[in-house]
Order: C-alpha cells, then structure tokens, then sequence
C-alpha cells in the first residue's frame, strides 16, 4: 500500500474493530475513481455481511470516526456502502515532504529482506549475444536493483554457458586450424601459453562452421564430442584451451553488457561446479535418489497423476502428464545441463545459503527448470518453492515474429546497441537538444538516451509478454518512452538551476491547486510499486510509476507557474520543493531500472 494508505488502513481497521468487526475489513488502497476521493475502503459489504448487517448503515457508523483523522478531510459513502476518502492538503504535503527527506525517496523496504541469488544473462562462451540475451540481462539486473533497493541481500551470477558440446566442437576446430599448438599434446600437462591462441572474431566464425559441420558429419560430431568427454575428464590442454575461450568470450560480454550497465556480481559457469559434480552423483546414488536405466543414471522426480499410462485415440500406449527423470549422468557417462544445474544449487547453498534463488531465463526452459528443482527439494538442497524461474517473451519484429536482421538473420546484441547509439544521436540532433554541447558530452548523452530508449522499451511490459521492437519509437522523446523520462528529468535540473541562479531557494512544500494535490498523490505511490514489482518479479510496476510521475509534473508544470514574475515567494519556493521531491523519486526510480540521466541535453 502507499504511505497514506497505511495511515488511513489504521484509522479504519481501529474503526472496524470499535464496532467489534474483523481488522481485515479496514483495508484501504487509492481510489479507483480518482475524480471522486483519494483513496477507498471497501470493507462494509463483506463485513456487514459477516455480521448480519446493513451496508450502508455500517458504513454511516464509520465515517464519523475516520473524520476524526488529523489526515482525512471528509468521508463520502457511495453506492451500497463504500467509503471515499478525501484526504488533507497538509497531509499530502507531509507525503510529499517525506519523498524529499527520505534516503529512499519515499521506496520503502521489504518487511522480510531476504538473501537472494539472481541467476540471469547466461550466454553461451565463444557466441556472441544476440537480441533474445536483452531481455534477461536487463529484467536480471532491474530485480538485483529493485531487491538491493528494498534492503535484500543480493547476488546476481551471469552462469556462463562454458561447459557443452559448443567447447568440443571448439576445441577440434582450433586444432584443425592450429595443429601444432601445445594443447592438443595429450602428454603436456603445462605449463601453457598465457595469450589466447583465438580472438573473439575467431570464436565467432569457428564454432558456426563447426556446427554446421557437425550435423552433417558424423565422424567429426564424434570427435568433438570426445573432446568434450575428455575436458570434462580434465586433460589439461583442453582445460588450458577452455579458460582461454571464456577470457577471450567474458572480455566482449563485458563490452556489450557494459553498454545496458549491466553488471553481476560472479561471472561464474557449469564448468566452476565440475569439481562438484562426482562426489554430488556418489552421494545421490548413495542415498538411493538416483537410479540406473539404461546405462544411464537418473533421478525420478514424477509426482502422483504423472506419467500415468494410458492409450490414446490412435490406439499407442503413451503417458499422461508426463514429467521426464532428470538426467544426471548420461550413457557414456558425461553430463549435461541437468547435472550442472543441479551443482549449481548445491554449490549456492554451500557458498551462499540464499533464502531463495530466481532464474530468469527464457519461458521454454520451463520444464528443465521444473525437473532441476524437483531434484533439488528431493535431495535436500534448496526447496522447490524457494526455487523461482522468471520466464520472459519475445522480442518481436512488427511482423510479430521473433525479431531478425534484413537478411533474415539474428540480430546481434552488439548491432542492437549500435543501432540504438546511432538512432539516439539522430534524435538528440533532430530535436536540437544539444547543439552547445561539447563532443564528448554529447557522445555520453547518445549512449544514455540510447540505454534508456533499450531498457525502458523492455522492462515497461509485463515480463512474460511479447513485445514489437520499434527503435525509432523507442528513442523518441516523446510518448512512453526512456528518453521521454530522462527529458522530464534534465527539465526539473535545469529548473531547479536556473533558480538557483536567480537567487530562488526551495522551500516548505504546501498543495493548493488540483495538479499539486495529483502530484503529491503519485509521489505516495511509489512504495506500492516497488512491493508490487518485488513480490510479483514484474519490473513494468516501476516503469508505470515513474511514467505516471513524468506526467502529473508536466501537467503540475503547465499549471503551477514557478519562476515567471508574479508569482508569491512562498508559493515559489513551494513548488520548487516539490520539484526536488519529484527529481529524487523519478532519478531513484530510474535507477532501479538501470537508466541515468544526464544533468543537461
């Protein structure tokens, strides 16, 4: 609820309770017709109910003992019972004073901090990021603000992908290129070289080519899979020629994810958890959780309704419900995602010990993640419920389809973000915002607004929606967008200086016209959002709040003159109080999405 609100449900739950009623049937949000009160309760029909009672007549009882509250300037009953409450002018000039003072303009905290891990980006080493790596690294990094900001204790892992198929195929690809290089020696336990035998560029032509290949030659699908067997094993050439090939793939992640400020605190992979990963399967298979078929080693995590035989209309027999084993160990005696993740908690647990860990990764791991918690509540790791996969859309093209180049490729994310560098420079340019800025920066201002136009544009929709990606939208400063909040920012600076230069100080807040009153209200909400947007995982409730903020100052703006000649010394200085109550609030909410303004455009 807002600050207001709590105020207010106290009021009512007291009232409630003097008319010997449930304390539950006080509770009070902001009002769904903002046109008639500040905020509603709308307790008195279930509570009249439970108590045999009229509505209306119950609400009559109450309303003269919420009128009482130094906060409330009058109470209306409405329809069969509802309860409009219309709150003081100084009590939302105290709401708006408290943004102004508070260290978290007016956020709040978590009533139960937690100690969190938040296990996002998780690209793939030796590939560059493409356009579907925006969404988790940007939601990611906003839930490791959104949680830090609340007063959690959090630490966000990227979970490098360093550890399949992809590093075989590598390793023979290389060899095949550069056969006479130390690592491929099987005797050469090192030392080895410390620079790179391959660049980035090189990855990223390599392992295409030898992916490729591999699906239509068997043999040499074989061989990199011998090679993956045999770093797993740990030859120590293979071991040498991997931590070359996640230096080489961290170094240009940090570029591309740098860009989105988007950082983690471990840059850890599967291949970190590999010491792990045998006494982890002696153990499973010591406790009788783990069981073998086939050559393989398994653990069934099917519950009771699950994997029910049945025949289906077309006479063959199949399963109802099915929920696959987790595979820990395969056949040949390798492992794979199940096992690494599986480690992974474990490793967490024993590090870390977080109350809870959140996964935010594409909505189609849906079933690998079921299968991983399963196994890790029945081994005793972390429970299941404190185990959260936050799934996420698609970017989508205007065609609706997952979004591609011209040619009908994958974007890459280091294209993206040079798209939106050079769109948001245009822009700026169009819009004449900075011709008496220097170069440098200007260049800074271009990639903010450029930071701003890609993070707001995602994180403004519901997590697990689609979106349609339309950058010339998206930079514009104008509509829903980042630049159109970063603008609303650099305004209330520049106002707030040029006061300053005219000798204006702010002072104490007071509301007295209807767009301060809608200001102050907007202000008292930014708490709600925040809790919202934490117990849900939905960033887009910070994104509506801070939108919603830009707004009523624009219209408190257009409405309430400042600093043109006329207008009273106090009334000034109050309403350049409230800009720096709606600065503070807008710039820490702005931050928690991972967007900065710049101090002038």
């Amino acid at each position: 609820m807002t600050i207001l609100a709590g105020q207010l449900e106290a009021a009512c739950i007291a009232a409630f309770e003097a008319e010997g009623l449930e304390a539950r049937w006080g509770a009070v949000k902001q009002s769904d017709r903002p046109e008639l009160a500040d905020f509603q309760c709308n307790g008195c029909m279930g509570a009249a109910k439970s108590a045999g009672m009229n509505p209306r007549e119950l609400a009559a009882k109450i309303a003269p003992r919420l009128a009482e509250h130094a906060a409330i300037d009058r109470v209306d009953i409405a329809g069969p019972g509802f309860l409009n409450i219309v709150v003081t002018a100084e009590a939302l000039a105290g709401a708006a004073e408290h943004v102004r003072s508070d260290a978290k303009a007016g956020g709040g905290q978590a009533v139960e901090a937690e100690t969190v891990v938040i296990d996002f980006g998780g690209p793939n080493v030796a590939k560059p990021m493409h356009v579907g790596h925006l969404r988790s690294a940007v939601i990611g990094d906003t839930l490791v603000r959104l949680l830090r900001f609340l007063g959690d204790q959090v630490t966000g892992d990227v979970h490098l992908g360093d550890w399949g198929l992809q590093m075989g195929l590598l390793i023979v690809a290389v060899e095949e290129e550069q056969p006479d290089l130390p690592y491929f020696d099987a005797g050469n336990e090192g030392p080895f070289p410390s620079e790179p035998p391959v660049t980035m560029e090189d990855l990223s032509r390599l392992y295409p080519m030898a992916s490729g290949r591999s699906k239509e030659d068997a043999a040499y699908l074989e061989k990199a899979q011998n090679a993956v067997a045999q770093m797993q094993a740990g030859r120590a050439g293979y071991r040498a020629l991997l931590q070359h090939f996640i230096d080489v793939s961290v170094a240009a992640l940090k570029v591309d994810y740098g860009f989105l400020d988007v950082s983690f605190d471990l840059w850890k992979g599967e291949s970190d958890v590999d010491p792990l990963i045998a006494p982890m399967v002696e153990d499973l298979k010591d406790r009788g959780l783990a069981r073998l078929d086939e050559g393989a080693w398994i653990i069934d995590i099917a519950r009771e309704n699950e994997n029910v035989p049945t025949v289906g209309k077309d006479g063959q027999e199949r399963l109802k419900n099915p929920m696959p084993p987790l595979m820990l160990v395969n056949s040949r005696g390798g492992t794979g995602y199940h096992a690494t993740d599986l480690a992974t908690i474990l490793d967490r647990k024993q590090e870390i010990n977080p109350d809870r860990i959140l996964y935010v990764v594409d909505q189609r791991q849906a079933t690998h993640f079921e299968q991983v918690y399963r196994a890790s509540d029945k081994a005793g790791y972390v429970p299941h419920e404190r185990l959260e996969h936050l799934g996420f859309g698609t970017v989508n093209g205007k065609d609706g389809k997952p979004f591609k180049t011209r040619e009908g490729g994958t974007l890459r994310l280091a294209d993206l973000n040079a798209m939106a560098l050079e769109e948001a420079t245009k822009k700026i340019g169009d819009a004449g915002l900075s011709g008496e800025i220097g170069a440098e920066e200007k260049s800074e201002i271009g990639r903010l607004v450029a930071r701003a136009a890609l993070r707001f544009a995602d994180l403004q929709n519901q997590r697990t929606t689609n979106y349609v990606f339309d950058l010339e939208r998206f930079t514009s400063f104008e509509g829903k967008t980042g630049p159109y909040l970063l603008y609303a920012a650099v305004r209330m600076k520049a106002l707030l200086r040029r006061a300053g230069e005219e000798g204006h100080a702010p002072g104490a807040i007071r509301i007295e016209n209807e767009a301060e009153r809608k200001l102050a209200l907007v202000l008292d909400g930014f708490a709600l959002s925040l809790r919202l947007a934490r117990e849900k995982r939905m960033p887009h409730y910070v994104c509506e709040h801070v939108y919603t903020l830009a707004q009523a100052f624009s219209a408190f703006y257009a409405a309430s003159p400042i600093l043109k000649d006329g207008v009273a010394a106090e009334v000034r200085a109050s309403r350049l109080g409230l800009v720096e109550a709606v600065l503070k609030q807008l710039e820490a909410g702005l931050g928690i999405l991972g967007i900065t303004a710049p101090e002038r455009m």
